[in-house]
């Protein structure tokens, strides 16, 4: 039986002499395995549809079975050229893929993580702020894995009361009262907790500029992968190549503080 699904590649990994094992993000079933024989091929149809971050429709032969469909064809809407020329959106994108593959299962549907993909990548191709858009995804990550952090008020007695820190082992903000409850209580600025709690609503079609400072960037990052560290256990390859370029170039420019 063929099957067609619109699909983004978001993992590609060598099978054999000449074939690919392709994962795609699909609108219509979520995460899908599919084999692309022939993909390592340089004159193969398929090469260009199983590369990474590829988005289009993908033409399947799918069998009665839960067993891996086969490739057939494809069709390329998008293949973000700019996005893999920058190495820096490359690297982003790379660990927003691979998150993504790590926090969900196979054939579960979820249109609303196929358009934040898909606009995430558009962004990221536009030359818009990567780290920013990483930030975002992986707020909105942590509402998938069911560890989002409560924003809204003290998690600890529920009261609205400034300054607050974040508490991973509480679950969100500390109200000064509720402080002690966690002696590594994050200390942030009312900026940090307020782009999070942006974050975990914002619809990123609307992304317009967003000025953010160096210490607020650096507290996003240590309050959500904190979170990610202390709840899921994941191991990223993309995180750490990530991580090391992100040390590079703060080593290559000036402080902007």
């Amino acid at each position: 039986m063929l099957v067609k699904w619109e699909g983004i590649v978001i993992r590609s990994v060598d099978y054999g002499e000449s074939s690919k094992v392709v994962t795609l993000f699909t609108r219509e079933n979520g995460k899908l395995g599919l084999m692309a024989r022939g993909a390592k091929k340089t004159k193969s149809r398929l090469a260009a549809v199983s590369q990474l971050f590829s988005h289009g429709y993908y033409l399947c032969k799918a069998g009665p079975g839960t067993g891996m469909p086969d490739l057939s064809q494809g069709d390329i809407m998008e293949s973000f050229r700019d996005l893999r020329q920058s190495l820096q959106a490359t690297a982003y994108a790379a660990y927003i893929a691979e998150l993504l593959d790590r926090l969900t299962h196979e054939r579960e549907p979820n249109p609303y993580l196929f358009q934040l993909l898909l606009h995430t990548f558009r962004h990221l191709d536009e030359g818009r702020d990567a780290e920013i858009l990483c930030r975002i995804f992986e707020t909105k990550m942590l509402i998938v894995a069911g560890i989002s952090p409560q924003l809204s008020a003290c998690a600890n007695c529920g009261a609205e009361r400034e300054p607050y820190a974040i508490s991973v082992s509480q679950g969100g903000l500390l109200c000064p009262v509720c402080l002690p409850a966690d002696p590594f209580a994050i200390a942030v600025t009312p900026s940090t907790w307020k782009l999070l709690r942006l974050f975990q609503v914002f619809d990123l079609e609307r992304l317009g500029e967003i000025e953010v400072k160096q210490a607020t960037r650096s507290q996003l990052k240590h309050v959500l992968r904190s979170f990610m560290d202390e709840h899921l256990d994941l191991r990223l390859k993309s995180r750490a190549f990530l991580e090391q370029m992100e040390r590079m170039e703060r080593m290559s420019q000036p402080d902007s503080e």
